[in-house]
């Protein structure tokens, strides 16, 4: 056995992919006693870890680009920055449908992600004048559906 935990975690280390076929595999056939369940706890942490990182970009992005689309005088950018806004907000329609949980996490994270991509803006952008708080809804469904603009 200590074998076969050696050449999974060896396995795991040189093709996650591979590793998770064989994972699947072993879970599927009820050969429990030969998954590597140390990796396994890792993959496992690490996807709710992946899905907050993913979160956390593609709000701070939304965020950046609410700013730059409502206080920035640019016309000839604000199709851009609206196809970004676009996006992100069905990336994160899509990340919270499959994580609702995600939708706390929102809440506790906005003074931070609203900070750094105030702070983002005001260096690309110093001669627009941004709000020191966001002046808008703070409520997940709005930033996800409302023109501020």
């Amino acid at each position: 056995m200590a074998n076969t935990t050696n050449s999974q975690r060896l396995l795991y280390e040189q093709d996650l992919v591979a590793w998770c076929d064989d994972t699947v595999q072993k879970l599927k056939a009820d050969r429990f006693q030969e998954i590597d369940i140390d990796s396994l706890i890792e993959e496992i942490a690490g996807l709710a870890g992946r899905d907050r990182r993913e979160l956390k970009s593609r709000f701070r992005v939304l965020l950046a680009h609410l700013l730059k689309r409502i206080y920035v005088e640019s016309p000839n950018r604000y199709r851009g920055w609206e196809i970004t806004i676009r996006e992100q907000r069905q990336q994160l329609r899509d990340l919270l449908e499959q994580s609702p949980s995600l939708r706390n996490d929102i809440t506790s994270l906005f003074p931070k992600l609203w900070s750094e991509a105030l702070a983002i803006v005001r260096e690309d952008y110093p001669q627009a004048k941004f709000p020191d708080q966001w002046e808008f809804s703070h409520e997940i469904d709005a930033l996800l559906n409302e023109k501020f603009w």
